[in-house]
């Protein structure tokens, strides 16, 4: 029987970096689908106060609404200067149509007085996993530390507006920016996957 799993985005740079890092799953015959391969195009209200609980609300539901097994993500970014902000509101800060450069423009706005060592900042990611059959669910977290620049890097790309402002704590550079090596030490989304992993085989498989 065709295992599939339901990787639940409709975020084309999401899209690349989930199938990257999940790309061991279809090596044990399992087949990764999007949302856009179901042909689902609606959303869920994200209503939840943390990342964790945004995950699981998505999760559920494209897994009900699909009757697959389904990893769905919330992450954004926190930072420090501004008490936590945008946080679980970093892709509506400024309302769902908000552009990358408009969310950069307003960062660098609401940032413009902190000088550059109190413009410490940190990616937050949440991945869940729910397998609407087994009743059986998974969370799975992972963080980046860093800080915010005083300018929009110069390799800036589409899909992640904050990363063209984030410089990583490890490597002391611009995230997009990072070769494709640092990026795979680096990438939070992408060290919660792999922690993910065992468990969706475990389930899906043994």
């Amino acid at each position: 029987m065709n295992k599939q799993l339901l990787l639940a985005t409709h975020n084309p740079a999401k899209k690349i970096e989930l199938r990257e890092g999940f790309s061991l799953l279809e090596k044990k015959g399992i087949t990764l689908l999007f949302l856009d391969d179901l042909q689902i195009t609606e959303d869920p209200e994200e209503t939840g106060s943390t990342f964790e609980e945004n995950a699981k609300l998505k999760s559920e539901y494209f897994a009900k609404l699909s009757g697959l097994p389904t990893v769905a993500d919330d992450g954004g970014i926190m930072i420090d200067a501004l008490s936590g902000e945008p946080g679980v509101h970093s892709k509506r800060w400024l309302g769902r149509t908000a552009t990358d450069h408009e969310l950069v423009a307003y960062t660098l706005k609401r940032l413009h007085t902190v000088p550059m060592q109190q413009r410490t900042a940190r990616f937050h990611i949440a991945l869940w996993y729910t397998n609407p059959t087994k009743h059986t669910h998974q969370l799975s977290t992972a963080d980046l530390k860093g800080s915010i620049a005083m300018q929009v890097g110069p390799d800036a790309k589409q899909g992640f507006p904050y990363r063209s402002l984030f410089i990583v704590d490890q490597f002391k550079k611009y995230y997009d920016e990072l070769t494709i090596a640092e990026h795979h030490t680096a990438n939070h989304r992408l060290k919660a996957v792999q922690k993910l992993i065992p468990h969706i085989i475990n389930d899906l498989i043994q």
